[in-house]
This record gives C-alpha cells, structure tokens and sequence, in this order.
C-alpha cells in the first residue's frame, strides 16, 4: 500500500544494525518499522525505540507481536508529520523509495539529529556518496555539517516483495567538530549555488564571477583542482578548502 519491501534476510538486518551502531544510551527513531526484524534488533543495543509505521493495520500487528514492556513505541503516524526530539537522537529505517529525499530532508533539518542509516535504492546511496565519482550537490552543501557515505549493498532478491532494483544502506552522520564555523553557513551555501549554476562553463568560471581570477588560482592551486574540472566531480573537501581560500575562513 505505501511501496515499502520489506528486507527478510537476517544476515542484511544484522550488517545494517551494525552501520547504524546504536548505543546504549541512545534514542532512536525508526522510519516504517514493518515486521520489526530491524526494530527488534535495534533495541537490543539501545535505550529506546520509536517506530513509526503509517500503516495502521501494521502497526497494530508489531503492537501485537512485540507485547508489553519491549521499550519499543510503535506509532501509528507518518513520519514526516512528527517534530524532531529535543534531545539528541537517532534515525533508522528500511524507508520507501519514493519518499527517501523527503525523510532525508526531516534528518537534515533536524538540529538534535546525531545520525542518520537508512536502506535506499542503491542508486540514491551511490549518488549521494559520491560512488559514482561525482557528488551531488545536496551533499556538498551538507557536508561541513554531515559526513555522508555508503556501507553496504542488499540484492533485490532479500525483500518481500522483490523490488526492481538492488539496495544500499547509506548513513549520515553529524560531524562532532563542524569543517566551517556556523557564522560561515550562509557564504558557503552561497558559494556552492554560484558554482552548481555552470555558469560560464565550468567551476572555476562560475566562482570567478564573484571573485578576482588571482584568488580563485590560489584557492584552486591549494584545493590541488585543475582549473578545468567539472563541477560534479571537486570532493566536498575541496569545496571546503576553496571557500577558506576565497573568504578566508
């Protein structure tokens, strides 16, 4: 009813908790619980669980099956209708794909979040990741805050019912020390937006409309970028580096 394959291999479920890494005195929040096979194995490592299933015939089926005083909340919500945790917390979940940048932009928007593990289409884990060899510019721009990578890949044939294409299990993780000071957010983001636009036909055009042709040779040279690399494939490090240069940060 809402596109969600549920992932029935135990093997998947135990290698997902173990890049989802919960502790034990966390909160953890999961995104379409389903069965439970990941909720329960979450549970065991950590202090609480809220899951959130939107479907209410499931929901009342994981009520029925975890019983009482199992530490885990089943919540009978969407969750991209809930308010973040005051507290710092977690983010679980076997997500649907066709609501995986939707409940990506709920994490990032949430200032309390610690991090983020989540099964998506292999292709969006890959993308955002930079698996390709290219980067998106949703995780540049995320990247002074989140640390974004890709950590395992599910076959199709380990949910029911079998989607079309392969899994990955993605996560994204809040930075204990930030790469820019808060202050900088607003110049960076701009930044990124004036060298996403391809105007003038590459990075290094596209930034010298905002800064002199010296500045931007210097912070090209020490990001180690040739003047003529295509905007997709600069590393959200050198992106980092390039704005210190140019704003001397």
């Amino acid at each position: 009813m809402f596109g969600q394959n549920f992932l029935v291999d135990s093997r998947s479920v135990q290698r997902f908790v173990e890049v989802a890494a919960p502790r034990a005195d966390d909160l953890v929040l999961e995104v379409g619980p389903g069965e439970g096979r990941i909720t329960r194995a979450v549970s065991r490592k950590c202090r609480r669980v809220v899951a959130y299933e939107i479907d209410g015939r499931i929901a009342g089926r994981l009520r029925e099956s975890l019983g009482a005083g199992s530490g885990i909340n089943v919540v009978n919500r969407d969750f991209l209708k809930s308010e973040p945790p005051r507290e710092p917390f977690s983010v679980v979940g076997n997500i649907p794909f066709s609501s995986t940048s939707k409940i990506i932009d709920w994490c990032l928007d949430a200032r309390s979040l610690r991090s983020a593990t989540f099964i998506t289409q292999l292709e969006y884990a890959r993308k955002r990741t930079g698996d390709y060899g290219r980067w998106s510019r949703l995780t540049v721009a995320t990247w002074p805050d989140f640390h974004w990578r890709i950590a395992d890949r599910i076959p199709r044939h380990k949910f029911r019912p079998v989607p079309k294409v392969d899994a990955g299990v993605m996560r994204i993780e809040r930075r204990e020390e930030p790469l820019l000071p808060r202050s900088a957010r607003g110049d960076y983001l701009a930044m990124v937006d004036a060298g996403f636009t391809g105007k003038g036909g590459s990075l290094h055009a596209s930034l010298r409309r905002g800064h002199r042709t010296a500045r931007v040779n210097a912070a090209f040279r020490e990001a180690r970028l040739d003047p003529d690399t295509v905007v997709a494939f600069v590393h959200p490090d050198q992106w980092v580096t390039l704005f210190r240069v140019l704003h001397n940060a």
